[in-house]
C-alpha cells in the first residue's frame, strides 16, 4: 500500500508545484523548445503516477487484474508489494483512477473530433475561396495557397494535405525576406507538429480544469510554440526581419498602438526578438534535459523498486 500512496502523493506534489517552479524560472523564454520538453516530462510524470497507482490498487482488489499485472513476475515479487495488506478501499481507489483514465480518453477523443471538424470546415472554406484548377495535382504538404484578402495574414492549415495559406494583403505588406520569415514560422509549426501538442494540452485542461499543472500546461504550450516558431524563422532570416514581419502582419489590428493592447503576448514576442537574451550554455541545456527526463523516471523507480529489490 505504501507504494500506491507514495505515487499519488508524488503526482499531487508535481501537479501543484511544477507550474509555480516553472513560472518563476528565467530561462523558458530563452529556450522554448527545452521548456516544452520539461512541461511534457512533468505532465507525463503526473499521468504515470496515476496509472501505476491504479495498477497496484487494482491488483490488490481483484485477482484477475493481479494476474495480468504480475503475469511474468515470480511469487516473491508479488509478495514484496504486500498487496494482501491493502484495505477494502483499494477497489474504490482503482475504480476512481480508472474513471479518470476513461475521462481523459473521452476528452482527448472529443478534442480530436472537434479539431477534425474545424479542419474540414476550413479546408472546405478554402476550396471555395481558392478552388483548385482542373487536373491540378500537388504533393501533400507542399501547396502554397494565396487568398484574395486585404487583411494581412498567414497560417498553416494542418491535415493530410497540409497547406500554407497567405493572403494578398500579407504579400503587399511584407517586404523581401519578411515574407520568407513568416512562411518559415508557419512551417516550423508544421514540422514540429505543434498542433498535436496543443490538442493534448487542451484535452487535459478541459477534462481536469481544477488540476493546476494541466491548465498551466495548456497556457504555456500556446505561448511556447509561438516562441519556438519565431526562433525557427529568426535562425534562417534574422531576428530583426522576423520581428518586422510580425509588426507588419498585426499593425492594422491595433496591437502596437498606444494604450493597452489586448494581445500583450504578441508585443512580448517582438520585444524578445529585438532584445534577444543569449541562449543557455550547452552544458546547462543538457543538465536541464537530463533532469526533466528523470522526472517521469521517478514514478517508475518507485513502482518497480520493491519488485527489483525482491529479485536481488
Amino acid at each position: 500500500m505504501t507504494v500506491a500512496i507514495v505515487l499519488l502523493v508524488l503526482g499531487a506534489l508535481a501537479a501543484a508545484t511544477a507550474p509555480r517552479l516553472l513560472s518563476r524560472a528565467d530561462w523558458p523564454e530563452r529556450e522554448p523548445v527545452l521548456a516544452l520538453w520539461v512541461w511534457q516530462c512533468v505532465v507525463a510524470a503526473v499521468l504515470l503516477c496515476c496509472v501505476l497507482a491504479m495498477a497496484l490498487a487494482g491488483s490488490a482488489a481483484w485477482t484477475e487484474v493481479r494476474g495480468n499485472v504480475f503475469a511474468f513476475a515470480p511469487s516473491g515479487v508479488v509478495e514484496a508489494y504486500g498487496l494482501s495488506d491493502y484495505g477494502h478501499w483499494a477497489g474504490w481507489l482503482a475504480a476512481f483512477l480508472a474513471l479518470g483514465g476513461v475521462w481523459t480518453a473521452a476528452m482527448l477523443t472529443r478534442e480530436i473530433r472537434a479539431a477534425r471538424a474545424r479542419r474540414r470546415h476550413r479546408h472546405a472554406e478554402l476550396l471555395v475561396r481558392a478552388p483548385r484548377l482542373p487536373q491540378e495535382s500537388v504533393p501533400p504538404g507542399e501547396r502554397l495557397v494565396v487568398l484574395e484578402d486585404a487583411r494581412p495574414d498567414a497560417w498553416w492549415l494542418s491535415g493530410a494535405e497540409g497547406q500554407l495559406v497567405v493572403t494578398t494583403g500579407a504579400l503587399r505588406r511584407l517586404k523581401g525576406r519578411q515574407l520568407d520569415a513568416v512562411l518559415a514560422h508557419e512551417q516550423g509549426h508544421a514540422r514540429a507538429r505543434h498542433d498535436v501538442l496543443l490538442h493534448c494540452a487542451g484535452a487535459l485542461a478541459g477534462g481536469f480544469p481544477q488540476v493546476p499543472v494541466f491548465a498551466a500546461f495548456r497556457d504555456q504550450v500556446h505561448h511556447l510554440v509561438e516562441l519556438a516558431a519565431d526562433d525557427t524563422a529568426s535562425r534562417r532570416f534574422g531576428r530583426l526581419t522576423t520581428a518586422l514581419a510580425l509588426v507588419e502582419l498585426n499593425e492594422e489590428r491595433g496591437v502596437f498602438g498606444p494604450g493597452t493592447s489586448p494581445d500583450g503576448a504578441l508585443q512580448g514576442r517582438v520585444h524578445r526578438l529585438l532584445d534577444a537574451a543569449p541562449r543557455l550554455p550547452l552544458a546547462r541545456r543538457l543538465r536541464v534535459s537530463a533532469c526533466a527526463l528523470l522526472v517521469p523516471a521517478v514514478p517508475l523507480i518507485i513502482a518497480f523498486g520493491p519488485g527489483l529489490h525482491a529479485l536481488t
